[in-house]
């Protein structure tokens, strides 16, 4: 994604959820005295393990919804740690139907509401677990469509998933701009004929192989 890649004709702003709106760390973060020091390793573990079962699962033809696939991952994460709590994991679970919010983004989707763009959530999510993120942090009256890949049963980055804010809104892919922190994400969004904005939120470089060509 070029620096001064310049963003036109916009009709609809969509938003990737976990990771971009919602801060995937903040639910092993409630728990950080239960899990002490090996709590960041527990919460790297877990993101880097819902990602990958979801393109397994994918490329398998082998769906389950999201909540599953992170407690599977959260079974491994604990697995590979070391911890064997029952309690520690059911909590874990509800924390990640509350997690927090980074700071700006209430004021920035309050922004471009008023600006009036049309906004959704578009994400891997189910819709218990996008429906229990969106309401606890009080953003539900913000968005225009909360859109969950168990539309198609597949998650991203299939081109059936974006292709669901397309028909929700009735508008071209060149109309709508996809915001995510996930670099895979964005990718698979551009490849689809979004314009896309990556909001990075680690120090890591966008990209330095194929994946930044022609976006």
């Amino acid at each position: 994604m070029a620096d001064n890649q310049i963003i036109t004709g916009i009709k609809a702003c969509v938003f990737d959820a976990y990771g971009t709106l919602f801060d995937v760390h903040s639910a092993v973060g409630v728990h950080r005295a239960a899990l002490g020091d090996m709590a960041d390793a527990v919460s790297v573990t877990w993101r880097d393990k819902q990602l990958q079962y979801t393109w397994l699962r994918s490329l398998m033809g082998a769906h389950e919804e999201f909540w599953t696939v992170t407690g599977d991952a959260l079974d491994y994460a604990l697995d590979a740690h070391g911890v064997d709590d029952a309690p520690l994991r059911e909590a874990l679970m509800q924390a990640y139907l509350e997690l927090k919010p980074y700071a700006e983004v209430g004021d920035a989707l309050r922004g471009l509401k008023e600006r009036g763009f049309k906004l959704a959530i578009l994400s891997n999510g189910s819709p218990k677990m996008l429906a229990a993120a969106v309401d606890n942090a009080g953003l539900s009256a913000l968005f225009d469509a909360v859109l969950s890949v168990e539309e198609v049963g597949i998650y991203k980055p299939d081109r059936r998933v974006y292709q669901l804010a397309c028909d929700r809104f009735a508008v071209a892919a060149n109309e709508i701009t996809f915001l995510s922190s996930n670099a895979w994400d964005v990718r698979g969004a551009a490849n689809f004929g979004f314009q896309v904005v990556w909001m990075s939120r680690t120090r890591f470089p966008w990209t330095q192989n194929w994946l930044n060509r022609s976006v």
